[in-house]
């Protein structure tokens, strides 16, 4: 069986990205610069063919010639349009393919379980994983067009000094001169490019924000500050585009007026040399019809200055993101597939100061916390995101930070408040990809435990209900119901639960302590359940219950046993 490929390395520099571009499509891009280039040979060989049938056909009156030179005017197009047509379709599929790896190199540090560390808000890192990703991979067709036009250049020089050697020299002169003064301009295009991408990014990343968080901010009536936030964001991407659009047109201008003014000085002189009778009639039309084609690769030369600017300023951005640290380091202990009990020895994080816990298999512990920040640091911990912490966290005896991640996260599932479903149905919701089958019956079962079983009864598609984006069509209980029957169909030896039933009332809250309760205890000896919670009918049900305030174990009981002797827990609670 054949293996597959290892990856590549992430490039450490924009340079070196850059760089890697070319190289993993070096055959296509050779063949596209190979066939432009024969392409803007045949543009330049139009007014030599032109002046030649002048010289040789027209001016002589000879019939047979004149043919000759028809033939040769028709393949010297057919040959031109079609060179054109190949070597734009292997530099495009080269732009295309890379533009498309690069959205896969993104998506994988994304979505990498060791997490990252860019900085970058998720709007941010979706537009770099897009917009940036796209404009990096025209460095691509930038050096092919690049070399083309060169390319176009060079044979008009040499026909120039066939001609005329003056005109030659002064074409070869004045073009890598001109260049060199448009590269002033090209600097501040790149660090433009790179204000305009930032600021649309944060402008996205608020939107995203915005648009997740529609709900509650209406329900708390913050729309109008949310829309004035977003309002000085968007100013400020409006300001970042606009100037650069300024540069980009200033530049473009430039570029227009030194190529003009650059051919009016060479038609001037053919002119001038074809009165002295320096120059025949044939030749002054193949002078000024190369000044005039000299006039398309000078301009595209200066715009493939700003394609690389804007390509340096995205491949920077990309490669902030695929360098960026990780969010944890793990080890590379596994663990075998036996019970697993979770033991925090003195851990300290964030709010959370010296705790002690123990969650045996077969065990459902709850956990009620009085600072919200506590239940924040204690998901932290036990999902393997405490970089730094103090103590010691134990997974089947084994120390988290020595587990290998996929075997931790195979081994226990951390279940968090604001849980998100995606785009698709209920049922591509509910399945895990961990390889093991689920059938009808076991998603039935975890819906039935999470008491959202109304969502399959109450729809004729049943477990194929459609889920829109975000799941905006489902309500926020039924979103949060949906969360927890995922979280009990993936079956994992440890399931650690945080706030699972605050968007629920009273009634259906019974109905998910005793099914959930009930599902994992069929687990057992192997499943270990922590649940984190302030519900009274899921703190029922855990076989004993830890109460932390202000970061410590403050109390430790049956919920009966906490009710009646604690004052605290019980106005926590049962109030």
């Amino acid at each position: 069986m054949t293996e597959a490929p290892a990856p590549e390395p992430v490039p450490a520099t924009a340079r070196e990205l850059r760089s890697r571009t070319l190289r993993r499509h070096r055959g296509r891009v050779t063949l596209g610069v190979i066939l432009l280039s024969l392409h803007q040979v045949c543009e330049a060989l139009v007014p030599v063919a032109i002046g030649l049938t002048i010289d040789l056909a027209v001016s002589t009156g000879d019939v047979t010639a004149l043919l000759w030179c028809v033939g040769g005017l028709a393949l010297l197009f057919a040959v031109l349009a079609s060179a054109y047509r190949f070597g734009a379709r292997f530099t495009l599929d080269a732009l295309e393919r890379e533009a498309h790896l690069l959205r896969l190199e993104s998506a994988r540090r994304i979505l990498h379980p060791r997490g990252e560390r860019s900085g970058l808000r998720s709007g941010e890192v979706l537009a770099v994983a897009t917009s940036d990703a796209e404009q990096a991979a025209t460095y691509v067709r930038a050096w092919a067009v690049g070399i083309a036009q060169a390319t176009g250049i060079v044979v008009t020089t040499v026909v120039l000094l066939t001609i005329n050697i003056p005109l030659g020299l002064g074409v070869l002169l004045g073009v890598p001169l001109m260049l060199l003064l448009l590269r002033v301009p090209a600097a501040r295009i790149t660090r433009r490019t790179e204000a305009k991408q930032a600021t649309a990014a944060r402008a996205t990343a608020m939107a995203t924000d915005l648009v997740g968080g529609l709900r509650v901010l209406m329900g708390i009536g913050a729309r109008h500050n949310a829309a004035l936030r977003y309002r000085e964001v968007s100013d400020r991407a409006l300001t970042a585009s606009v100037g650069a659009a300024a540069t980009n047109g200033l530049y473009k201008g430039l570029v227009t007026a030194t190529g003009a003014l650059f051919l009016a000085c060479v038609a001037g002189t053919a002119g001038w040399m074809a009165l002295r009778g320096h120059l025949t009639v044939g030749e002054l039309v193949i002078v000024v019809g190369l000044a005039q084609f000299l006039a398309e690769p000078v301009q595209v030369l200066g715009m493939v200055g700003q394609m690389f600017a804007i390509a340096r300023a995205s491949a920077q951005r990309l490669v902030r993101l695929l360098n960026a640290p990780d969010a944890v380091t793990p080890g590379n202990r596994t663990l075998p597939d036996a019970p697993h009990a979770v033991e925090l020895r003195g851990v300290s994080h964030r709010t959370l100061d010296g705790v002690d816990l123990t969650v045996a298999p077969g065990e459902l512990v709850g956990v009620l916390t009085t600072d919200p920040r506590d239940a924040e640091s204690l998901v932290e911990v036990l999902a393997g995101r405490a970089e730094g912490a103090g103590g010691t966290t134990r997974i089947g005896g084994v120390p988290v930070s020595e587990l290998d991640l996929t075997s931790l996260r195979a081994t226990v599932l951390v279940e968090e408040h604001d849980s998100v479903l995606f785009e698709g149905t209920l049922r591509s919701n509910l399945v895990t990809t961990d390889g093991r089958h689920r059938d009808d019956t076991a998603l039935l079962a975890a819906l039935a435990a999470a008491a959202a079983q109304d969502l399959v009864t109450g729809h004729p598609r049943g477990l194929d209900r459609p889920v829109t984006d975000h799941a905006a069509n489902l309500s926020g209980g039924q979103r949060q119901r949906v969360a927890l029957a995922r979280a009990l169909v993936a079956d994992p030896p440890v399931l650690v639960l945080h706030d699972p039933t605050t968007a629920v009332d009273a009634v259906t809250e019974e109905v998910i302590a005793r099914g959930t309760a009930e599902l994992r205890a069929g687990r057992a000896p192997l499943g270990a359940t922590l649940v984190i919670a302030g519900s009274p009918a899921l703190l029922a049900r855990a076989d004993r219950v830890v109460v932390l305030r202000e970061g410590r174990v403050h109390a430790l009981g049956t919920h009966a046993q906490l009710a009646e002797d604690d004052p605290h827990y019980r106005e926590a609670v049962l109030r």
